[in-house]
């Protein structure tokens, strides 16, 4: 699928700095679905074009519950914009959404003329006209027609977009719309959703004529999510002088909570040399190269794809080298000893454990908590009370979840392996709690006791 942005202020390859790509080359990034590419098929100082083009693997694509067998193999999701293709933006050109350019912030906050323009998207012409025209766009929306032998349109348009407007106004507004008019999420929409929802929508979505019907569709027709947007939307009123001078506080969603309740959990314990063990694609590890008290940082794996997506997460080809002599990826698998784990302050176990089948999770207990024995542990893992509070959730959160534990499988579990390998623990919730279920995520720390000696 593919997405273009033109802008012809001159030097129009200034486009370049704001999107934090260089004409001159091609840029690939590795993307849950596939693969992104971001590519200039023009650059003079008179027109400059972005166009990013999103290659998805249909084998990484996961099935709905209710299609048919082969539905990963058979459906547009490869060719027309989606929901894919709004979270290939948002990584590729995450500076340019939030508005901030390190080398030309001036232009960053200047209004340019702009194109954009999506060869296959999902809709019709008029649907089109209704979400992007009150946002200053003048659109132009045709229908793909069908095969001549069979006649009329599909419900497919190719769509072109101009209008003057911050480069992250534009972006923003195909980041909510892509998916509002694909009109079918290819993840599960959870409560976090919201914030993204007004974040992105910030001074153009609460006065949106269409704000309900962007509301409903954007956050999967969940209604009690939608519901909850459209309050805090009408709730947006222009600040008065003295509230304009006091910081509004941003709800983190659950993600960040858990890394910065972990990276506490490790200052606690005052860790230097750590180790992410199931490191997937590196979000704990950025975090801690953020933070000089951790000297040394050692993300494993079991996956090659996922320690190449946290080597181009961290940009390990262009750390210095005394950033890059701070951190390492190895391959290893955790429910076998492996001597290169020894020896480290603290060891982290973040989302891990419920993806190991029963029957493994003691070989895993055994090649961390016995062999490897670093002086503390962090595990966190999901509460499957809390699931109650997601909306159509009826199973497990993730599909590769092998087990979810209630607060009290999770502090027995904890209680047994800090008396089978001498360790303390304690366990906390991180996360809003609710009276009844608790917080979201449960976390132990261990640590090694000083009642017990070697």
């Amino acid at each position: 699928m593919l997405l273009t942005v033109t802008t012809t202020r001159r030097p129009a390859t200034d486009l370049g700095y704001l999107l934090v790509k260089h004409p001159d080359r091609v840029h690939a990034f590795d993307v849950p679905t596939g693969t992104a590419y971001v590519m200039y098929p023009e650059a003079t100082d008179d027109r400059c074009t972005a166009a990013l083009v999103l290659d998805v693997d249909p084998q990484r694509l996961r099935a709905q519950k209710d299609a048919f067998e082969l539905s990963q193999y058979v459906n547009d999701r490869p060719y027309a914009a989606s929901s894919l293709l709004a979270s290939a933006l948002a990584k590729v050109f995450r500076s340019a959404l939030r508005g901030a350019s390190k080398d030309r912030p001036e232009l960053a906050a200047s209004v340019l003329p702009l194109e954009i323009r999506v060869p296959a998207l999902r809709g019709t012409s008029e649907l089109v006209t209704r979400l992007f025209a009150p946002l200053g766009w003048t659109v132009t929306a045709t229908p793909i027609p069908l095969e001549a032998e069979l006649g009329g349109d599909s419900r497919y348009v190719d769509v072109r977009l101009v209008g003057e407007l911050r480069l992250a106004d534009a972006l923003n507004h195909l980041y909510i719309l892509l998916p509002v008019l694909d009109d079918a999420k290819h993840y599960w929409v959870a409560p976090d959703e919201i914030e993204k929802l007004l974040r992105s929508g910030a001074g153009w979505l609460a006065g949106h004529p269409e704000k309900v019907l962007i509301a409903r569709r954007y956050l999967a027709h969940r209604r009690s999510l939608a519901t909850t947007a459209l309050q805090l939307l009408e709730a947006e009123e222009p600040a008065t002088e003295e509230e304009e001078e006091l910081p509004v506080a941003r709800k983190a969603p659950l993600a960040e909570q858990r890394r910065d309740a972990v990276v506490a959990a490790l200052t606690e314990v005052n860790a230097a040399r750590v180790l992410d063990l199931g490191c997937g694609g590196g979000a704990l590890l950025t975090a801690l190269l953020k933070n000089r008290q951790f000297t040394e940082i050692v993300g494993a794996d079991v996956s090659s794809r996922a320690l190449e997506q946290a080597a181009r997460r961290l940009r390990l080809d262009r750390l210095p080298e005394r950033q890059k002599d701070r951190i390492k990826l190895i391959q290893t698998a955790l429910t076998y000893r492996d001597d290169r784990l020894r020896g480290f302050d603290a060891a982290v176990l973040m989302e891990v454990i419920e993806h190991v089948d029963l029957p493994r999770l003691p070989a895993l207990e055994a090649a961390v908590f016995g062999h490897a024995r670093p002086t503390a542990v962090v595990v966190t893992t999901p509460n499957v009370e809390y699931n109650v509070h997601y909306e159509g959730l009826t199973g497990m959160r993730h599909s590769d979840h092998r087990f979810e534990w209630t607060r009290a499988e999770f502090a027995d579990w904890a209680s047994r392996i800090a008396t089978e390998y001498g360790y303390a623990v304690t366990v906390r919730g991180v996360g809003d709690p609710d009276e009844i279920t608790g917080s979201p995520t449960q976390l132990a720390l261990f640590t090694i006791s000083t009642e017990v000696t070697a």
